[in-house]
């Protein structure tokens, strides 16, 4: 049998993105183990699959650290014995790469976002950059989420293009998240990402209180954790301050999501940049209407005044007129994008092509 290692940043992000992969490929016959650091999803990661803890400092930059994770990498493969490693996010990305190419073992990459670190021009992109290349030279196959990372990789030279596809992001499970929506009064606007800058929170929030200033039914809900070690992360007590207008709700983080989208009317994402946002496919899944930047990532969940708006990156006033419009059109057209929604998602986001993709990839690899 086969034996194949899925290995991310956090437990979570395997939990909520990767287990029905894993389970697919467990289904298909192949031996499944999972790597991440330990967190509590952990426990819930270890009633199917085997799992293995490893340390990484996620945000930071120490390279005693980044050597710590890659020799951790090392000596478990070296102990497991993969026949293909699946990697995501950026430290995996690298560093398991790095010791899959000691240990010759293939190994296939997912670029499901570029992050802070390609956002904004700084040292450590600069030296991002510089692993990335290193690294999947010895990547036997990169998938992007969007033609755009995929570009701006090949012509920076970071990638064989020879070597690169594109996927639907992490895809939608089509059953989990659906529902009947027979109603909707545009009252009820939800952001659902990490609390960090990045996302476009604070945009979210200046557009949320000039809305709110002229009509008092509105309602602004909030998911997401709080607290992550990131330079643009949103701290209590700014949360705080934004929670003194009673419109604006902090629900928290939420595992229940479809509850969430079901109960909400507007989907409003405006980040700088995604790889493509499972909270927009997940939302537009959900028959919602979505209002989000006009960057990569984003924009391909939006078909222009059919299923939602597209607005500037880092523009609040932008932002809020096209909420402003969301609110002022009539409720048969709010429910005409919710089912546009559904429909793309359908045609183009379904998990399964993802899942395809990657048992096909494998294969061809391995056998």
């Amino acid at each position: 049998m086969k034996k194949i290692v899925i290995c991310l940043n956090t437990s979570w992000n395997i939990y909520n993105f990767r287990l029905n992969l894993a389970k697919a490929l467990k289904n298909a016959g192949y031996e499944m183990v999972l790597v991440a650091p330990y967190d509590v999803y952990s426990e819930k990661l270890k009633d199917e699959f085997v799992y293995h803890d490893i340390y990484m400092n996620n945000k930071g930059t120490n390279p005693l650290e980044d050597i710590k994770t890659l020799l951790g990498f090392y000596n478990l493969f070296k102990k497991i014995k993969p026949d293909v490693v699946l990697s995501y996010t950026i430290k995996p990305n690298i560093y398991a790469t790095l010791a899959c190419s000691c240990l010759k073992i293939p190994i296939i990459n997912n670029v499901s976002g570029l992050g802070t670190l390609f956002i904004k021009k700084s040292f450590s992109s600069i030296i991002g950059k510089f692993l990335y290349r290193f690294a999947f030279k010895r990547s036997a196959w990169v998938f992007f989420q969007n033609k755009t990372d995929k570009n701006l990789f090949i012509n920076s030279k970071l990638v064989n293009g020879q070597k690169t596809s594109v996927l639907p992001g992490s895809g939608v499970n089509l059953k989990k998240f659906n529902c009947v929506r027979n109603s909707n009064k545009g009252l009820r606007f939800l952001f659902a990402g990490r609390l960090i800058g990045d996302k476009g929170i604070k945009e979210f929030i200046k557009a949320a209180n000039l809305l709110s200033k002229s009509n008092p039914l509105l309602e602004f809900q909030i998911v997401g954790k709080l607290g992550y070690n990131n330079r643009t992360a949103i701290s209590e007590k700014e949360l705080n301050q934004w929670l003194n207008n009673p419109q604006i709700k902090y629900l928290g983080k939420k595992d229940n999501m479809q509850e969430i989208f079901k109960n909400a009317d507007i989907m409003v994402l405006p980040s700088y940049r995604e790889g493509l946002s499972k909270s927009l496919l997940e939302a537009a899944s959900m028959k919602l209407p979505i209002i989000t930047t006009d960057v990569p990532g984003c924009s391909e969940v939006v078909d222009e005044g059919k299923n939602g708006f597209l607005c500037k990156v880092q523009d609040a006033n932008d932002l809020y007129t096209k909420m402003k419009k969301m609110i002022s059109i009539t409720e048969q057209q709010r429910l005409d994008m919710g089912n546009y929604s559904r429909k793309k998602v359908v045609k183009e986001f379904n998990e399964q092509i993802v899942i395809q993709n990657y048992q096909q990839k494998i294969k061809e690899i391995c056998g």
